[in-house]
């Protein structure tokens, strides 16, 4: 099963929106994500710090700054 991670921030807006999407959609495939926040990760600070949220999927970026239900949903389906 893949990992899900969303990088976030506090106060990001944007980081808030792709949450939602994820919450609506990631449960009806029978998957789950962590919010990490890359302000606590200097590593991950230094190579997501300016471009959050950005959704991990089993470390590797799959989706930056926007992401709606239907591009997820195709996100989920090719990496089956």
């Amino acid at each position: 099963m893949s990992r899900y991670e969303l990088l976030t921030r506090p106060g990001c807006h944007l980081c808030d929106e792709m949450g939602e999407v994820l919450d609506r959609v990631l449960p009806g495939h029978g998957l789950t994500y962590e919010r990490v926040d890359v302000d606590g990760d200097p590593e991950l600070k230094r190579r997501y710090g300016e471009v959050i949220p950005v959704l991990l999927r089993d470390g590797r970026a799959v989706a930056k700054i926007r992401l709606g239900s239907s591009r997820l949903e195709r996100i989920i389906q090719r990496h089956r």
